[in-house]
């Protein structure tokens, strides 16, 4: 048969999950095939394509994890290539063939000569050899760069088949004749700093879950006090911009925060990873690498992780205002996909709109059950009612800070126009990175500040602007465009708002979004005009807003580090005021008609919230305002909630009256029993708080690098 056969088509016209994903797996045996059509499949590497070696024409459209790289790739695999996708590739080929591969064996052969040559003896042991061929390897695929950086995997993919042969020939080393992408081979190794890996993959995640699930009886409490997390500033001193505040008097940015819970040590990653760098993109990115298709479904690991019981604990007073099952414990931001991980900080959360609810008309129906969650060096996507991790991205060198969703109109490859949701992670580096969720592919990153971004945020009304606030005390305002069908886009710089200390926290108000944002920052709250229609591109801000100190003295000088508004009107905010919350009115605070700038306000508050006392930093909060609620977490790993309905009315009145006592949590949800590896997991602090619009699923994110998921029953 492969004799007489010489075309083939693979052509799919079914649905996603029964298209091809390898080659390899239709077990074909045609030595002589010369014509090959793969459209419309889901293929994830091209090298097995090298068991057609006669092969003249290949098409594989609409493939949507092949790139330009996969495209260089099978035209140095099959020597006889003429058309690619229909068209002629013969010049380009040769030049791949020969004169690419002419230039990377000078690079490789010279980063021999000048840094591994002479660290061989002259006479060497086979350990030896090993032992430098894995250095080599390495260091090679890290440092020789040719040609674009959009095609950086296939340069690396070259560059290790180069050095190989390189060192068969002039050691004597068995050479690795099957030339496999660089994920495939480099399984288990450490990563290095100079090649961070980026990467949506597969989750060997530790689900913390209890052996017979108990509701959360828990009660409103007076602010009792609480024992101070403490925690060891010399430990931690390289790990997060973020701090504690009772660490230094004087907030420094590059001080972290993290509770005095005990760990191991994380040990190196256990998980196969697979490795795709993203070229440098400023403004203008295109799509230059492939991501690893996931799995929908996972296995529960629970035997796997040492878990012995969750109980959660129960108050014997009170009535419960709100009833909430714990459906599941997640540990998934793990470094290096480690089991002993309970040092990673989680930080952000959001949950992903539904694409075909009107979402931004409607916010009681804006979201799904997946949600996105941020910390230490990935990102996650997990679905809350069945405790899955979907997806996970990983960048080695990054610490993420912030995550945000747009949904963009997208035009595909029939030039038919669909939405699609976008995902943007920011953190310490400084660096944007745009993820395509449902290609599970990361198309590109924006590089926006030189120093960490705390927080981002979306604009409700225009999708593509992004609004990013760092620790270089500004705060920028990006058009990170529509990319196309190859994912080529173009990311602009509209805004830069000067701020006095670093931005935490960033809001814009619901009333009027395209003309004021709000900021909780590290000495104070301000507000920026962000009209576009003003030609001033570089803007100081409009004001700044007074807030009454432990002392009852009204001040400028504070950290904002909780900011979120409750309905268009009523703004909360965590400041000053040591074991409260301040509800305050954006509309009877500010004014800005014909006012001049910088000019310093007293905010009208409207109430007070009793909270814990406690200085620790960075504890935020969140809102829901369909039902009304406030949610914070505290140093001992509860929940605050706040019922405000029967608040809001009074207050919405230009003579409603400020509350004379502190409201008291309606409720306080305490953290669980939770044991992993036979120790009670404690010193928990809870880092944000999140609901979805709907108020169906509550989720809290700590500094134990667990995520924990309640749902409303």
């Amino acid at each position: 048969m492969s004799k007489i056969t010489t075309e083939l088509l693979l052509e799919r016209a079914v649905p996603r999950s029964t298209r091809l994903r390898k080659i390899e797996t239709l077990n074909l045996t045609l030595p002589d095939l010369r014509v090959l059509n793969c459209n419309n499949n889901q293929l994830e590497d091209v090298t097995a394509l090298k068991q057609f070696p006669l092969l003249e024409e290949l098409t594989y459209e609409n493939n949507v994890y092949l790139t330009t790289n996969d495209d260089y790739k099978v035209m140095f695999l099959l020597q006889n290539l003429r058309l690619l996708n229909g068209k002629d590739i013969t010049k380009l080929a040769n030049h791949v063939r020969h004169v690419n591969s002419r230039k990377l064996t000078s690079k490789v052969t010279a980063h021999w000569e000048k840094f591994f040559r002479d660290q061989l003896p002259e006479k060497y042991t086979v350990e030896q050899v090993k032992s430098i061929k894995k250095k080599f390897l390495k260091s090679v695929q890290t440092n020789v760069v040719y040609g674009p950086s959009s095609l950086s995997e296939f340069t690396r993919w070259r560059v290790k088949m180069i050095a190989e042969e390189f060192l068969a020939s002039s050691l004597g080393l068995e050479e690795n004749t099957d030339p496999k992408t660089e994920e495939e081979v480099e399984e288990n190794e450490e990563e290095s700093a100079e090649s961070p890996r980026e990467v949506v993959e597969d989750i060997s995640q530790v689900k913390l879950t209890p052996s017979k699930r108990k509701r959360n009886n828990s009660t409103p409490s007076s602010g009792n006090k609480r024992s101070k997390s403490q925690a060891n500033p010399e430990e931690d001193a390289a790990r997060s911009p973020r701090k504690s505040s009772h660490l230094q008097e004087d907030p420094a940015p590059d001080k972290p925060r993290t509770s005095n819970q005990k760990a191991k040590a994380a040990t190196p990653d256990q998980g196969a990873e697979g490795t795709h760098k993203n070229g440098e993109q400023t403004p203008k990115g295109q799509s230059n690498r492939r991501s690893s298709q996931l799995t929908a479904e996972q296995k529960s690991q629970e035997q796997d992780t040492g878990v012995i019981s969750l109980t959660p604990i129960k108050n014997v007073k009170g009535k419960e205002d709100v009833s909430a099952e714990p459906l599941h414990f997640l540990q998934c931001h793990s470094k290096g996909n480690s089991r002993e991980d309970f040092k990673t900080q989680l930080w952000s959360c959001v949950f992903e709109p539904l694409l075909d609810s009107g979402s931004r008309k409607d916010p009681t129906v804006s979201s799904s059950r997946t949600l996105a969650t941020c910390g230490g060096e990935a990102v996650c996507l997990i679905d809350c009612e069945t405790g899955i991790v979907l997806k996970k991205y990983k960048v080695a060198t990054e610490e993420f800070f912030s995550v945000a969703w747009t949904t963009l109109t997208m035009v595909i490859g029939d030039s038919r126009k669909k939405t699609h949701n976008i995902l943007a992670a920011a953190g310490r580096r400084g660096i944007v990175k745009l993820i395509h969720v449902a290609a599970d592919f990361c198309y590109g990153e924006i590089k926006a500040h030189k120093k960490p971004i705390a927080t981002i945020c979306f604009s409700p009304t225009h999708e593509t602007h992004l609004f990013t606030a760092s620790y270089d005390k500004r705060i920028a305002l990006w058009d990170i465009g529509i990319p196309d069908c190859d994912y080529n886009f173009k990311a602009s710089q509209l805004l830069v708002l000067e701020a006095l200390s670093i931005p935490l926290r960033i809001a814009l108000v619901p009333t009027c979004p395209d003309q004021y944002l709000l900021a909780g920052c590290e000495e104070g709250c301000f507000t920026w005009n962000i009209k576009l229609d003003k030609e001033q591109k570089n803007r100081p801000f409009e004001a700044v807003f007074q807030f009454p100190d432990d002392e009852g003295d009204m001040t400028t000088s504070h950290r904002v580090d909780g900011l979120a508004f409750l309905n268009d009107d009523v703004i909360v905010s965590k400041s000053s005021k040591t074991g409260c919350i301040f509800v305050w009115s954006w509309s009877r605070s500010f004014d800005g008609k014909g006012k001049a700038s910088q000019r310093t306000i007293s905010a009208v508050i409207l109430a007070e919230l009793e909270w814990s006392p406690t200085d620790m930093s960075y504890l935020t909060l969140s809102t829901c305002p369909a039902k009304e609620y406030v949610f914070c977490g505290d140093e001992t790993g509860s929940v605050w909630m706040y019922n405000l309905s029967n608040f809001t009315s009074a207050w919405s009145s230009a003579k409603g009256k400020r509350s004379d006592k502190r409201i008291p949590p309606t409720q306080i949800m305490k953290w669980p029993e939770l044991r992993a590896n036979g120790e009670q997991l404690t010193e928990v602090l809870i880092n944000n708080v999140v609901t979805d619009p709907t108020f169906t699923y509550l989720v809290a994110l700590t500094s134990v690098n667990i995520t924990a998921i309640w749902k409303k029953s």
